[in-house]
C-alpha cells in the first residue's frame, strides 16, 4: 500500500467515526475516556470543559493516545491508533467550528468560557486489522 493509499484510508477513518477514546496520563498511569472526535486533515480536536481531569492531566503531560474505528465485528474491524500531543486551545473561531447544539447539554454557548477545545497534533497514526501487518504514518 502507498503512504497516499494509507492516508485516505485513515482519513475514511476519521470521517466515519467519531467516537472514540481518549487516554492521558494521571499519576504515571494511563487514564481513558470516550470522546467525540473531529479532524482537519490529521489533527484531531475533541471539545470539553476547562474544569476537567483530561484538561488537568494535559497541561501536566501532553502527550495522548487516541483509539478509533473499531466497531465490535471482531478481528475484521479496522481501527486506527494515534499518538499525539495535545493542546488547549481556547481559538473562538475553532469552538465555532465545531459547535454543536448538543453542546449546549454542557456549555452556555459558543462563547462559555469553560468550553475549550483539545487539539491534537499526531506524531504517529497506525491503521490496524486491514488484512495486512499494521500499517504506520509518521509526523
Amino acid at each position: 500500500m502507498t503512504q497516499q493509499e494509507l492516508k485516505n484510508k485513515v482519513l475514511d477513518i476519521f470521517k466515519e467515526n467519531k467516537i472514540g477514546t481518549l487516554a492521558s496520563v494521571k499519576n504515571n498511569r494511563p487514564h481513558s475516556r470516550y470522546m467525540t472526535f473531529y479532524n482537519e486533515e490529521f489533527t484531531l480536536y475533541t471539545p470539553t470543559h476547562k474544569n476537567t481531569h483530561k484538561a488537568e492531566e494535559i497541561k501536566e503531560n501532553p502527550y495522548v493516545h487516541i483509539l478509533l474505528g473499531y466497531e465490535g465485528e471482531g478481528l475484521g474491524d479496522k481501527f486506527i491508533e494515534v499518538e499525539g500531543k495535545a493542546t488547549i486551545s481556547n481559538s473562538n473561531k475553532l469552538k465555532e467550528e465545531l459547535w454543536k447544539e448538543d453542546f449546549e447539554n454542557w456549555f452556555d454557548g459558543k462563547d462559555d468560557p469553560n468550553y475549550i477545545v483539545l487539539e491534537i497534533e499526531p506524531s504517529m497514526i497506525r491503521l490496524m486489522n486491514d488484512g495486512k501487518e499494521p500499517q504506520t504514518i509518521t509526523f
